[in-house]
């Protein structure tokens, strides 16, 4: 059975996802940096000036530990806590995780935390969810990675159930016989807004069933309209107006010249506004509703790259209000 929650009146999840549209966010650390350790600078001004342009998101890493091998840290603070702290200081923009890894946290504590961001944000956060891809961050919490695919369908299942007074809850408030509830339950409906990242060791029938929307990888347009297509035909995303978007993140390098082609980089390109407003077009045929920018191999200031932006091209694909 598809797991079907309705968002429309969830303020995060209604400014960033509407059936035909493309918005833009930005995935923190909001700057340009080389190896794997961002400086963090001006983070919640950069936050700020994001949140009063009119972008639709803001998101942020879990990354326990720093691994040299793997090549970043996220923006090095606790997901959990920098996401209120970003929401704190903002006020329209929706805040989301990209992702936080649920086979290596308890399944309680997972409920009550983004539970607890979305009602103090007012409804703005997005829980992005992933399996996790860094084994040694396993072996540290004590888990083992071979298994991360059940665990992580076991957490979800339960954080579903905990936010309705149900599942693992149930079961000791039965035993028991005691009035055992989890609060705060979340601003909207009986759920927080869940997307799920990649494949998270699951089939895409089984994500189309208890994702409310998929955060996928950046493809060029083509491939990534295969991709968007297939999603699609696995789950109904039309019912009642209803959906459950596809959103990615891409990798950004925003140069000087506006007309300067398109020219891979890692996962994203290096490309002039122009035919970035050409890129992100060609995008929202293909389906995809969100695109999160990443800067980190950018070649220009943070600001000055999101300034051009916000003049430029995010005015063809502006955030629901």
């Amino acid at each position: 059975m598809t797991i079907e929650h309705d968002f429309s009146e969830h303020p995060g999840f209604r400014r960033t996802f509407r059936k035909g549209h493309l918005t833009l966010g930005i995935f923190f650390p909001i700057e340009a940096f080389s190896g794997d350790l961002p400086k963090m600078q001006n983070q919640l001004e950069l936050a700020r000036v994001a949140d009063e342009a009119g972008y639709a998101a803001l998101w942020t890493r879990d990354v326990p530990v720093r691994d040299p091998y793997f090549g970043d840290v996220g923006q090095i603070y606790d997901a959990w806590v920098f996401t209120a702290y970003v929401a704190a200081v903002t006020h329209r923009i929706a805040i989301g995780t990209g992702s936080v890894i649920l086979p290596l946290r308890a399944a309680v504590d997972l409920a009550k935390a983004s539970a607890s961001v979305d009602v103090l944000s007012g409804g703005r956060f997005l829980f992005g969810v992933a399996s996790g891809d860094r084994p040694v961050e396993f072996s540290l919490y004590g888990y083992e990675h071979a298994i991360r695919g059940e665990d992580f369908r076991t957490r979800l299942t339960d954080i579903r159930g905990l936010y309705l007074n149900e599942g693992p809850i149930e079961d000791i408030r039965n035993t028991l016989d005691y009035p055992l509830e989890l609060l705060p339950k979340p601003s909207v409906g009986s759920s927080v807004p869940i997307l799920i990242t990649g494949f998270a060791q699951q089939n895409l029938d089984w994500l189309a069933k208890n994702a409310d929307g998929w955060m996928t990888y950046h493809r060029n347009p083509p491939e990534q309209k295969m991709i968007v297509n297939q999603w699609n035909e696995a789950v109904d995303s039309t019912r009642e107006g209803r959906i459950k978007p596809v959103m990615q993140s891409l990798y950004l390098d925003l140069t000087s010249d506006p007309n300067a082609a398109a020219t891979p980089i890692h996962l994203g390109y290096r490309v002039g506004r122009n035919r970035l407003k050409e890129l992100l077009a060609l995008l929202r045929l293909a389906g995809i509703a969100h695109v999160a920018l990443n800067l980190k191999y950018g070649s220009r200031p943070a600001l000055e790259v999101i300034e051009e932006i916000t003049e430029h091209v995010l005015p063809h694909f502006p955030s629901h209000e």
